[in-house]
């Protein structure tokens, strides 16, 4: 029997996985609002007559959480609690032939790009009025920006471009206009996301272009800031920290999954670098602006990484000593390269490395912020939490690195900047007193 409160045409997206599935949601979003539907996000109730799920196939843990959630809507749906369930994004794209026979609750499977064939089948139409437009998920002083889709690198342990195809630039003009849009309506802080930032361009302009994106969105009115997220070290366009310096809106800040510090396995990975050339590469990115924060993240526990090979990258964390890093473990992901070596590294064995590089981050991350002691940041204030107002500065992204408390007993308004004096420190938060 049907539960009473059902929401005729009321749409609830669900998002999982990384910041770029979570512009496919709010780009879902705004087309559905273009068409008149009532639409949620990560609904708390279940009074939607429809579910779209935006799934990620990533890595295990990702299509672990990926499946329960496809798992808890069709059973919401068997208990008439919602009326239809609709999958799409990285796991939908790369698995839904396996899925729709193992779920057949779910009422359609949709790939990555077929945003058009979802909308029609939720009979609304796909507004090319709205490209470009977006109505944000995330607070509105904040807002990711993609500037590219897919990859055409070829790392033997990624599945990105099985899910996502080849690399493929939207055009700056493009990209101005969408940002224009987000600063009319507060949006003061733009991340730039793609599978590689760096590769922005090639295919469009046939030069790696990114540093002129750069410069033209920083000539749009309103934004304070701009974030560089998932840049790739080889062919680094070292251009882009000549804009870095000229520009006072783009955050001296560079996110560089890095994923090894030993030659050996960067070379099994197919990464087109060695450690050496990676560490001439941080020493010039450093000299260049010498108060960027860089932040990376590792894999450990891939195919052939032995103990030794293990400690060349834990030696190179220590030595590299980086602003942010996260460390995960490695997952077999079938028709990669790394799919052809045996994964013969113990899970016990992949969460101790990884466990050995967080504590080992943890006490640089301590003595890199007990420095700031004394010092004065412009703050940038995402919410409020128990009694502190949450904050960062141009050196944290949202919800990955370290934050700013300040106690709510000095006001401050969520989505504004502040000057704060740091009083304290800890391994990943920093303590303050705002003082203009």
């Amino acid at each position: 029997m049907k539960t009473k409160g059902i929401v005729k045409n009321k749409v609830n997206i669900v998002t999982l996985g990384c910041s770029k599935n979570l512009v496919d949601s709010e780009v879902l979003y705004t087309q559905l609002k273009g068409n008149g539907f009532a639409v949620d996000h990560e609904s708390k109730k279940d009074d939607s007559q429809i579910v779209v799920i935006n799934t990620c196939g990533f890595i295990d843990n990702a299509k672990e959480e990926s499946i329960n959630t496809i798992l808890r809507y069709a059973d919401a749906k068997a208990a008439g609690m919602v009326d239809k369930v609709y999958v799409t994004g990285c796991l939908s794209h790369r698995y839904k032939d396996e899925l729709a026979v193992e779920i057949p609750t779910v009422d359609a499977w949709f790939g990555t790009n077929e945003l058009p064939r979802l909308l029609k089948t939720l009979k609304a139409d796909y507004k090319h009025e709205l490209v470009g437009e977006r109505l944000l998920t995330t607070p509105a002083h904040y807002a990711y920006l993609k500037i590219a889709e897919g990859c055409d690198r070829p790392c033997s342990f990624c599945a990105i471009p099985l899910m996502r195809g080849g690399h493929v630039s939207r055009p700056i003009d493009e990209l101005v206009k969408e940002a224009k849009s987000l600063a009319k309506r507060g949006t003061k802080e733009l991340i730039l996301i793609a599978q590689d930032l760096t590769y922005y361009g090639l295919d469009i302009y046939k030069k790696r272009n990114l540093s002129d994106l750069l410069r033209n969105l920083s000539d749009v009115e309103g934004i304070d800031w701009i974030r560089l997220q998932y840049a790739y070290p080889a062919g680094f366009p070292m251009d882009i920290l000549d804009v870095m310096n000229e520009r006072s809106n783009i955050a001296k800040y560079l996110d560089m999954p890095l994923q090894s510090g030993s030659t050996e396995m960067l070379k099994l990975m197919r990464r087109g670098i060695t450690r050496e050339k990676t560490e001439t590469l941080i020493h010039s990115i450093r000299d260049k602006v010498p108060d960027i924060a860089l932040r990376t993240t590792l894999i450990v526990g891939h195919p052939g990484e032995t103990e030794e090979l293990f400690d060349e990258t834990y030696e190179f964390v220590e030595k590299m000593r980086f602003d942010r890093l996260g460390a995960f473990q490695y997952s077999h992901e079938d028709n990669t390269h790394s799919f052809t070596m045996e994964d013969d590294i113990d899970p016990e064995v992949k969460q101790e490395r990884a466990d050995a590089i967080m504590e080992l981050q943890q006490g640089i991350s301590a003595e890199l912020n007990q420095e700031k002691i004394g010092k004065t940041f412009k703050v940038l204030f995402d919410r409020k939490e128990g009694g502190y107002f949450i904050g960062r500065t141009e050196y944290d992204s949202p919800e990955v690195d370290n934050e700013v408390l300040v106690p709510a007993s000095q006001y401050v308004r969520l989505g504004d900047f502040a000057q704060v004096k740091v009083t304290s420190a800890e391994e990943f938060d920093l303590y303050g007193e705002v003082i203009s």
